[in-house]
């Protein structure tokens, strides 16, 4: 089976309904995934993989749950080899919150990624805190977690300020896994562009 195809299924079991509701659906869970192939500790699978389903689901079979957890542990090998390469990854949503932010995959991915974040988020700020800080700020303002706090809401009130800040998620990306992944690298990187 191609990986398209696995990628497929996975889609298909993480969109069913029959998870438990606070399971990641297959966008949260490339931001889930994508936060975990930054962090800068290299977390357990099993400890990921019951984090992402916050109950086991009930799988058909033993060859099931093996084929959705090694997908799982693939798309993530797939995405640390995107963040490592040339290229800006790619996110499986569009840079977008739309009207109705609540109900847009960015969202969703957003929140998938605070959720990676939060496994280890000691971790995260360890060793350079202001920049991981800044770098995060627009997926954070993306996921809404963070709205009732003010310096938050006022941004989300400014529609052309959360837009530029969406907008540089894919690269912000890139430079946060040269930030932990392969940190003398990053003088360069982090040039924030006004």
């Amino acid at each position: 089976m191609s990986f398209a195809e696995q990628l497929s299924r996975l889609q298909a079991f993480l969109d069913a309904d029959e998870l438990h509701e606070e399971a990641l659906d297959y966008v949260a869970a490339h931001g889930y995934l994508t936060a975990l192939a930054i962090c800068p500790d290299q977390v357990p699978d099993r400890e990921w993989i019951d984090a992402l389903f916050a109950e086991p689901p009930h799988y058909r079979s033993d060859a099931e749950r093996e084929e959705i957890e090694n997908t799982l542990i693939h798309l993530k090998a797939h995405i640390s080899r995107q963040l490592a390469g040339e290229e800006e990854p790619e996110l499986p949503c569009d840079l977008d919150l739309s009207e109705e932010p609540d109900d847009s995959d960015l969202r969703g991915w957003c929140i998938g990624f605070m959720e990676g974040v939060f496994l280890r988020e000691a971790v995260w700020f360890e060793d350079a805190e202001d920049e991981v800080s800044e770098l995060l700020l627009p997926i954070m303002v993306g996921s809404g977690l963070f709205d009732e706090q003010q310096e938050f809401a006022e941004i989300a009130r400014d529609r052309d300020l959360v837009d530029s800040m969406i907008d540089q998620i894919p690269e912000l990306l890139t430079a946060l896994f040269l930030l932990c992944q392969a940190p003398e690298e990053k003088p360069a990187l982090l040039k924030p562009r006004h």
